[in-house]
């Protein structure tokens, strides 16, 4: 007879079986009964652990949040210069979503399109506050448009994610990300 892992652990089966599933190139959309599939398990095991499949995106996003705002964190403390703080942190939440192709299709919203729009809302306030980090780094270095910059940066981090998600994860995020770096924000 099977054991059953302690609940906690099935949790994160569950979760990173769905950011697999996110992971296809094809981008189908997830469902409950293919992902209980995936794991060998009933719906209603999936159901044990999460109230619903958007608890489940939720999860992922929390995850991604963590992540993102820990890496802004580190870089804010291993580098003293603000601008360089912001190209870092650029650059490194476009490698955490290379490494993380479904990660990178629920930042980019290509995975929440059809599931609770309270999602896309917790998704696009993430990337407010990247912004907002950005924009915070830029004022700290006294540059003359710290707004328009950090809105910029924000936008080719957002682009960046959903080319990376619809090219079938083909071209990557940091593809001359030093180049564009440079050109957004020059030395």
């Amino acid at each position: 007879m099977a054991t059953r892992p302690p609940p906690g652990e099935r949790r994160l089966q569950i979760l990173q079986a769905l950011a697999d599933m996110l992971q296809s190139p094809g981008g189908e959309r997830v469902t409950t009964a293919a992902l209980a599939a995936r794991l060998g398990v009933s719906e209603a095991a999936l159901y044990r652990h999460f109230a619903s499949k958007a608890q489940m995106f939720e999860g992922l996003i929390d995850f991604i949040e963590q992540s993102v705002l820990g890496l802004v964190q580190q870089v804010s403390e291993r580098q003293p210069d603000p601008v360089e703080q912001v190209r870092l942190i650029v650059a490194t939440v476009l490698q955490f979503a290379e490494k993380n192709p479904g990660m990178a299709r629920v930042m980019a919203g290509d995975a929440l399109v059809l599931e609770h729009e309270r999602l896309g809302a917790r998704m696009a306030l993430l990337l407010d506050k990247l912004e907002s980090a950005l924009k915070q780094r830029l004022r700290e270095a006294g540059h003359p448009d710290a707004l328009a910059v950090a809105a910029l940066l924000s936008a080719f981090v957002t682009g960046r994610l959903q080319r990376f998600a619809r090219s079938g994860f083909k071209r990557l995020p940091s593809e001359q990300v030093a180049d564009c770096l440079g050109v957004l924000l020059p030395h």
